[in-house]
């Protein structure tokens, strides 16, 4: 983990117009009428473009190959302004619109157009908007996606900016980036698991992390105290909508410590670990599921209180 101490943010400046590279091949033909116009094709006036044309070597027949600049604001839905995913359609007036949008009344008239208009749908529209692609505004991830599809793999992609939960700091970055500077910076233990091993940790503090062995995974073992017992759960730092991969976590309390001379062992298991971008929020608690350990399992007074754990992350 480097560059524990440097902020690290990422986001796309407001104030330029989102752009894209459009691939476009000849072969690409197929469902568009020629005879059909959009916005794109009358946006020679409003935005520039640029065009590289590989042209044909000697003795070689070579397929010609444009790529476009765009302002992808020319693909926004006129109905819910954001980017029109197909199947697209289009009023006469030349605005438009999601297929999606249309289903729900009273969305089958244009509202951008003078006396209203019925829309039809626009199959060129269809392939432009699969054609162009946006890079992924967070640092480190080199994606680029359909312009529809930003949203989604934002909110999913593994470079997400997730915020440092030490009061007073503004450090964002992504979740190998963050488990360094909380351990570097702010001196919050962290300890490396390997997943599908069995490790034993004393667990007291409010937040411990856990770092994945193999591909860097941020994990944040959330403790708290409900009356006189102890509850634990185990939070994946990461965008909130990331599915992939799964992690499971399992969590057992051996007990009561000497002098007692009770035996006994307390299980919990989380087949589905919750993810989050902002640690400082958690509140373990308020989470879908913990594990309730009762007094007699812990050691220490107050605020020192402490209990033993054999915990393991399973990658599914």
């Amino acid at each position: 983990m480097e560059n524990a101490g440097e902020q690290q943010q990422s986001s796309r400046p407001s104030s330029e117009p989102c752009s894209a590279q459009m691939h476009v091949s000849p072969d690409n033909s197929k469902g568009m009428n020629r005879g059909s116009t959009s916005p794109v094709e009358n946006a020679g006036d409003r935005s520039a473009k640029k065009a590289r044309v590989d042209r044909p070597g000697s003795g070689q027949a070579k397929r010609a190959r444009g790529v476009a600049a765009l302002n992808m604001s020319l693909l926004n839905c006129t109905v819910c302004c954001g980017p029109c995913k197909p199947p697209v359609f289009q009023c006469n007036g030349r605005h438009l619109a999601c297929g999606r949008c249309l289903a729900e009344p009273p969305s089958e008239q244009c509202q951008k157009c003078e006396h209203g208009g019925g829309f039809s749908p626009c199959p060129i529209m269809d392939d432009i908007v699969s054609l162009a692609k946006v890079e992924c505004s967070h640092d480190g991830c080199k994606s680029s996606v359909p312009y529809h599809e930003l949203d989604d793999h934002e909110s999913a992609c593994p470079h997400s900016p997730c915020y440092c939960m030490q009061p007073g700091c503004g450090f964002v970055g992504p979740p190998q980036v963050l488990l360094g500077h909380l351990a570097a910076l702010h001196s919050v233990p962290v300890h490396t698991v390997r997943y599908g091993k069995v490790h034993r940790l004393r667990v007291s503090a409010p937040r411990f992390l856990l770092h994945g062995e193999g591909d860097d995974s941020a994990f944040l073992l959330a403790v708290g105290m409900l009356g006189t017992a102890m509850v634990v759960s185990a939070v994946c730092i990461r965008a909130g909508a990331s599915l992939r991969p799964r992690y499971a976590v399992k969590l057992l309390a051996n007990g009561p410590p000497p002098p007692s001379s009770a035996a006994g062992r307390i299980k919990w298991e989380l087949e589905a670990v919750t993810s989050s971008t902002r640690p400082d929020e958690v509140v373990v608690e308020e989470l879908p599921s913990f594990l309730t350990v009762p007094p007699a399992y812990l050691v220490g007074s107050g605020a020192s209180k402490a209990v033993t754990l054999d915990i393991r992350v399973d990658k599914m």
